[in-house]
């Protein structure tokens, strides 16, 4: 018999609390529910995205950085996200139950300071949720412009308020005439002289205030840097453009590619194959 007993692997426990707050969302009334930032490794080595339609934003995240990474905070957001994944409908009870508490009665609750509505059943999730709790308000930023066009807009809950933020894979979808937006700016100053209106004297005014909300930029150094003076939007404008411009390149050097290879032989009856057909591509 082997002296080495079978150890059976560990279930990641699951989160106790939900909701947590921290001390700028607790001198506005506000409770948070947080993911990882954009995309990781658990520790038992499976990966995750949490935020699918990134862009630029990624860059410069400021739930990348600093207490974000410490350790047990770290660990707390990935034991979330686990929940989510691993159990989607227990965790739709715990967070409902976990709402039905007094104390959440006539808060508000933003929806990831960190990530973002990752998939369709995990965001009907949440809006069945929502409308479990009529007496708690909930608003969120995303940047999952498609996803809340075809499942939120059409009959949102009461109680659910939303903007959508630059600096995505989605930012073509949005419409600054029409939908409640947030962007990125290097300062206050460029917030009032763009005729936007700043949320930084409450979290709340992304929902509640004017909708063209401006959002002043972390002051991390090497992440001002990066922005280099320039908004979400117009960044992602640029990484649009030049990727657009470098696909148009590539297309056309593919073509030229095709109209060399498929030329007609030099002469009759030459067996000389052309060169799609030689490297297995269609012609």
């Amino acid at each position: 018999m082997s002296s080495h007993a079978s150890v059976p692997a560990l279930v990641p426990r699951r989160p106790a609390r939900l909701l947590t707050q921290n001390r700028e969302m607790r001198a506005i009334g506000v409770w948070n529910w947080t993911l990882p930032a954009w995309a990781g490794r658990f520790p038992d080595g499976r990966t995750y995205n949490t935020c699918p339609s990134a862009g630029i934003c990624r860059d410069v995240c400021y739930a990348r950085h600093g207490t974000y990474t410490w350790p047990t905070v770290k660990a707390k957001h990935q034991a979330n996200l686990r929940f989510v994944l691993d159990d989607l409908p227990g965790w739709e009870e715990a967070m409902t139950a976990e709402l039905g508490r007094r104390k959440f009665r006539g808060t508000w609750v933003r929806i990831h300071d960190s990530g973002d509505f990752l998939s369709d059943p995990y965001l009907r999730a949440w809006l069945r949720i929502i409308r479990a709790r009529p007496e708690t308000n909930f608003y969120a930023y995303t940047k999952e412009v498609a996803r809340f066009r075809a499942l939120v807009e059409p009959d949102p809950p009461d109680n659910f308020l939303w903007v959508y933020s630059f600096g995505g894979a989605q930012d073509a979808l949005l419409d600054i005439e029409r939908d409640r937006v947030a962007d990125v700016f290097p300062d206050e100053e460029a917030i009032a002289a763009a005729g936007w209106h700043s949320q930084e004297a409450s979290d709340l005014l992304a929902v509640l205030g004017p909708r063209l909300v401006g959002i002043p930029a972390n002051r991390i150094p090497h992440f001002l840097k990066r922005l280099g003076g320039r908004t979400f939007r117009s960044w992602q404008t640029e990484v649009d453009a030049e990727r657009h411009a470098h696909g148009r390149r590539r297309g056309g050097l593919r073509l030229m590619d095709g109209a060399t290879s498929l030329r007609p032989s030099a002469s009759p009856g030459s067996s000389q194959v052309p060169a799609a057909k030689r490297h297995g591509r269609a012609a």
